[in-house]
């Protein structure tokens, strides 16, 4: 597809139906959750709700608003124009489920994550691994593809993010300088948006994980408004290249997401050492529990899967009609 198709593609919008509001609350609460977990991906949320790609696009159009503003031509009109082409309708009932999830349950979920870790991993290692079919079914038919080609850049995606999870050994920090959470907060908001790549782990990584759910949990406003800032930085740099991969070479793009998702579940094998970060062991006690969970966690993500594809169902039938 090329990047003048696409943005006719992208600038042709249907409007929203409000009764999904409720809907998308849900899907925003549960994104803001999965990225208090380290090791889950809040992109990963976003792609089994089927929600995904519209939000990268509305993202893309926010950022083209402000940049207008500040660079013109057209400042005032032209940002506009991208707002209007923002779905809105989407994007706020995301952010506010997003924002109540991690002001409503930081201070749950670290407690949930500390206490019971092999419980805890065992239901998101469910979740996750039943999620890497979500980007392999979003895949456009092959037009010059090697498979061969794309089964390496799969196997190459899923090794980094397995050698990646293997870092997260870094101490927790307790007083950081307040210009390091604004840098760590703009790589860390970079992976909120890539299935398979954990913010949160990012933040185990640098030591900043603990320290910042205890910010959002004691209302820090100090530290929220930075580290808020950061965030804001790294998302409106790297959305549009997100969005370009997916319009121009979506096909190499879902593929690799895949790996990065395969190779996260290294972070989410429900036993682990304690002394070794990435340490993987045999099974043991508890077995069932673990086990029982990562089953649960993969029959919700079928459940959403099927209510996502009845409703893409439902809806490509309505628009045909209506042709």
């Amino acid at each position: 597809m090329t990047n003048s198709s696409s943005e006719a593609a992208a600038s042709v919008k249907t409007t929203r139906s409000k009764a999904l509001i409720p809907l998308d609350l849900l899907r925003g609460f549960l994104i803001g959750s999965a990225e208090l977990v380290p090791g889950v991906s809040g992109g990963t949320i976003a792609l089994v709700t089927g929600v995904y790609d519209q939000l990268i696009d509305s993202a893309a159009h926010v950022v083209r608003a402000a940049k207008t503003v500040i660079t013109g031509p057209d400042r005032w009109s032209g940002a506009v124009a991208e707002l209007r082409r923002t779905d809105w309708f989407l994007v706020i009932p995301v952010l506010l489920g997003m924002a109540t999830a991690v002001l409503s349950i930081a201070g749950v979920m670290e407690g949930f994550v500390t206490a019971n870790p092999e419980l805890a991993r065992g239901l998101f290692f469910g979740l996750v691994a039943a999620s890497i079919s979500v980007p392999l079914r979003m895949l456009p038919a092959r037009s010059g593809q090697p498979l061969l080609l794309g089964i390496l850049v799969f196997l190459a995606a899923a090794a980094l993010a397995f050698w990646m999870t293997g870092l997260a050994g870094g101490s927790d920090v307790e007083n950081p300088p307040l210009i390091a959470v604004f840098f760590v907060a703009s790589i860390a908001i970079c992976a909120l948006v890539v299935p398979g790549v954990s913010g949160s782990f990012f933040l185990l990584a640098v030591g900043l994980y603990a320290t910042t759910l205890r910010a959002v949990n004691d209302r820090d406003l100090a530290y929220i408004a930075v580290f808020g800032l950061g965030a804001i930085l790294g998302l409106a740099l790297f959305v549009n290249i997100l969005r370009y991969l997916l319009h121009n070479h979506r096909w190499w793009t879902l593929v690799a997401m895949a790996g990065l998702m395969l190779g996260s579940l290294r972070a989410l094998w429900p036993w682990q050492s304690d002394a070794e970060a990435g340490g993987l062991l045999a099974p043991f006690d508890p077995i069932g529990a673990p086990i029982i969970l990562a089953v649960i966690g993969a029959a919700i993500v079928v459940v959403l899967i099927v209510i996502e594809s009845m409703f893409e169902s439902r809806t490509a039938k309505d628009n045909f009609v209506e042709q």
